[in-house]
């Protein structure tokens, strides 16, 4: 297979590890664990893997020796930069504790693992894969590991090839099902220990022991290159304003950071708009006022950035979407055998009073972008919903309405983006191929100490390489209970972004500056040589977080 110059270049880079982990290490535990909230119900859930201590290692001088295992791996979810390096990590990991140690991966996500089908990772196919992007190794899918008979049927395959333990590499609800794997496992003295990697280019699957998780680094500088092509774009042409939709279904992480990297001159952050029960006329109405502020400047071009799950933060299409997902979660047949042009008279007739009306006032291609089929975990599939079109043609029309009246005097030449999946597979940063061969090589040594329902940590990663701090954390210590398919689930707690946190103050307090000034930063694309300032640094979000 005939490769870049830069997949070339690349495949000689190494990693950087830790320094707790290039040698010896011994294991150090911490206190014992409790779960975010819903103490008690998380606790009878998983009472073999409930409060177990956080572990860190540290170098050690004690030689210690490691009994051959066998290895599953699983790549779970949408891609994120970086899954391969997680993988070459807890390959290179395995293979330090005992050269005959074999790891095997399962094909196109959990399914791979419930219908058996499998390859063994030899080292001529590591070595094609290191610091590439892509889940494209094995594969990924979404099945959803939930059922005692997937369970069950997982561990017949475990058992044929003697693999003893289990690595899922995924987000929130992929390490949520590893969890409940553990414990199941845990449970029934199956002899097979779960270890989970925390994946998302979201950014939402963070807590205090884990500071972010793998690919967002990537995904941001990705995203953010695109955004400040267009911020020179329209700085030249001065005519356009663009309204860029990013990835980002339950939080607003990724348009922050990429608001920070790029200062466009409007940023919407779901997380603000819920918290201050603004309407769809309260968020057109803000954006249409900065349009006009800049067009009495004389300056009729600007970038608007908007997170995907937005239209699901505005409180009462929130409370629309909940009613939506709860009734077709129970009437979905009967709704998919209504005439088309009579599904949303059928919706409206069963929702509330109050949801009836709004979603009748929505255009039809919003009202039916919301009635299309729910991803595996029964929501709404945000991605699908054409916000980014619905604002601008709002905001023309507010537009129009404001001319009208004398209070706007320019120009609007909408154009819309939606950014995704050109930033889920693309080349780690060196931070992200560092941070994720590292997990791999941190999960490994989690196998090797025997642990069970347990998420591989890096902390510290602000500093550089060498000093950051590996371990791992209990799955249920992250975990609450939220409604799944109208039903109360255990579930890792989604991060949102945090109005009180720095990174959103120091947003907050420089956008005004930004919305009535052209003040856009080109980040360029992402570098991976050179100066280590610019080919090594993380995230504004992090930087900021932790200053």
């Amino acid at each position: 297979m005939k490769k870049s110059a830069l997949q070339l270049a690349r495949a000689a880079y190494q990693p950087k590890l830790p320094k707790s982990l290039r040698g010896d290490v011994c294991l150090k535990e911490g206190a014992a664990t409790q779960s975010v909230a819903d103490r008690e119900e998380i606790k009878k859930l998983f009472p073999n893997t409930y409060g177990m201590p956080v572990l860190s290692f540290e170098a050690s001088k004690k030689v210690r020796i490691y009994p051959a295992i066998n290895v599953g791996v699983i790549l779970s979810g949408g891609q994120a930069p970086g899954g391969h390096n997680v993988i070459a990590g807890l390959f290179d990991g395995l293979k330090r504790m005992n050269h005959d140690s074999r790891l095997f991966g399962f094909l196109l996500g959990p399914g791979g693992l419930v219908d058996h089908n499998y390859m063994e990772l030899t080292p001529d196919i590591i070595d094609d894969y290191r610091n590439t992007g892509g889940f494209d190794i094995i594969g990924s899918g979404r099945t959803k590991l939930e059922k005692k008979e997937q369970f069950d049927k997982g561990l017949e395959i475990l058992k044929k090839l003697d693999i003893k333990a289990l690595v899922i590499i995924g987000g929130d609800d992929s390490n949520t099902n590893a969890c409940v794997l553990a414990e199941y496992y845990k449970q029934i003295n199956a002899g097979v220990q779960v270890i989970g990697c925390p994946k998302t280019i979201d950014g939402d699957l963070k807590n205090e022991m884990i500071e972010c998780s793998f690919g967002f680094d990537t995904a941001c500088k990705v995203y953010s290159e695109v955004i400040g092509n267009i911020e020179r774009d329209c700085n030249s042409a001065k005519k356009y304003w663009h309204f860029i939709k990013l990835m980002g279904r339950s939080a607003s992480h990724i348009a922050l950071e990429c608001a920070l990297q790029t200062q466009p001159n409007v940023c919407l952050i779901s997380e603000e708009v819920a918290a201050k029960q603004q309407t769809l006329d309260d968020i057109v109405n803000y954006i249409a006022g900065i349009v006009a502020a800049r067009a009495a400047d004389g300056n009729n071009f600007g970038t608007v950035l908007i997170p995907e799950g937005l239209i699901e933060f505005i409180p009462a299409m929130k409370k629309l979407i909940a009613e939506l997902n709860d009734f077709l979660a129970a009437n979905g047949d009967a709704f998919a055998a209504v005439e088309r042009s009579q599904q949303i008279k059928y919706i409206v007739e069963h929702l509330s009073p109050e949801n009836a009306s709004i979603y009748s006032s929505l255009p039809e291609t919003v009202a039916r972008q919301l009635t299309l089929d729910r991803d595996p975990h029964g929501n709404v599939q945000v991605s699908l919903i054409e916000t980014e079109k619905l604002l601008a043609e709002m905001v023309g029309r507010r537009l129009a309405a404001m001319k009208a009246e004398g209070k706007y005097v320019g120009k609007f030449s909408p154009q819309t983006h939606f950014f995704g999946y050109e930033g889920r597979c693309a080349a780690p940063s060196n931070f992200d191929a560092d941070y994720c061969y590292s997990l791999g090589y941190t999960a490994a040594l989690l196998i090797g100490e025997g642990k069970t329902g347990y998420m591989s940590s890096i902390r510290c990663t602000t500093r550089p390489a060498a000093e950051w701090i590996a371990g791992g954390v209990p799955v249920t210590m992250m975990m609450n209970m939220e409604r799944r398919h109208g039903e109360m689930k255990p579930v890792i707690q989604k991060a949102l972004v945090e109005l009180d946190g720095v990174p959103f103050k120091y947003f907050a307090a420089h956008r005004e500056r930004w919305a009535r000034e052209t003040s856009f930063i080109y980040p360029g694309p992402i570098q991976y040589f050179g100066p280590s300032e610019v080919c090594d640094r993380t995230t504004e979000t992090l930087r900021l977080e932790h200053e």
